[in-house]
């Protein structure tokens, strides 16, 4: 669900508004919706050139840090291990799939994102372990900060697509035609778990500890 309306002005070829998650008790900001991942794509093309530095994704104390990311078409994303145990970094995720190998603690290991989409990835030895890197087909890109407010700068004026997309809710689009005079006020459902059901790199089941939970 995206919900929008008026909270305020802003400058032309910026766009700003705030999110918020519809769980939120009283409206209260969630330190979820900094996962969120927000991008303009203007009709007409615009050029997307990848940074010469990789992006980074760590995995510390069995996590991914940070949990979500976007990148420009064409990115490289490295993965360093900074725990003292072992991780296999992959994905399944379509054209995009990949699979870093198990490996140790180390400078990590990269992979180049050549395609647009949501890629899911996660560690074939523990099943919690879960991120997100949205590849997109634009230059213009965010993610709110702790209290949902974000910006966009530096877009062109016309017509375009602007996509909110969260962990825990549908991908939402809506067409705008910009410089917009007022911000947006966002809202989105959360439909989905924190961890999402899925096998291990083999598409079979995670192997269990003795207490019956997944490790």
């Amino acid at each position: 669900m995206l919900l929008l309306t008026s909270v305020g002005t802003v400058d032309a070829t910026d766009l700003r508004g705030r999110i918020t998650l519809e769980k939120s008790a009283g409206g209260k900001a969630s330190r979820e919706v900094q996962t969120a991942q927000v991008y303009f794509t203007p009709q007409k093309p615009v050029e997307v050139k990848p940074p010469d530095e990789a992006f980074e994704v760590v995995t510390v104390r069995k996590e991914f840090t940070p949990r979500t990311l976007a990148v420009p078409v064409g990115s490289t994303v490295r993965f360093p291990n900074q725990d003292v145990i072992l991780h296999n970094v992959f994905s399944v995720s379509g054209k995009n799939r990949f699979d870093l190998g198990l490996y140790k603690r180390d400078a990590g290991k990269d992979t180049v994102f050549k395609h647009p989409g949501v890629v899911r990835i996660f560690c074939n030895v523990h099943h919690s372990m879960v991120a997100y890197v949205v590849v997109v087909n634009t230059p213009f890109y965010t993610s709110p900060s702790f209290d949902g407010q974000f910006q966009l700068t530096g877009l062109p004026d016309g017509p375009g697509t602007l996509t909110v997309w969260h962990e825990r809710s549908e991908p939402t689009t809506r067409e705008l035609t910009l410089p917009l005079t007022e911000p947006l006020e966002i809202q989105l459902s959360v439909s989905k778990p924190r961890v999402p059901r899925h096998t291990n790199k083999f598409g079979k089941p995670y192997a269990r500890k003795r207490s019956g939970r997944a490790y």
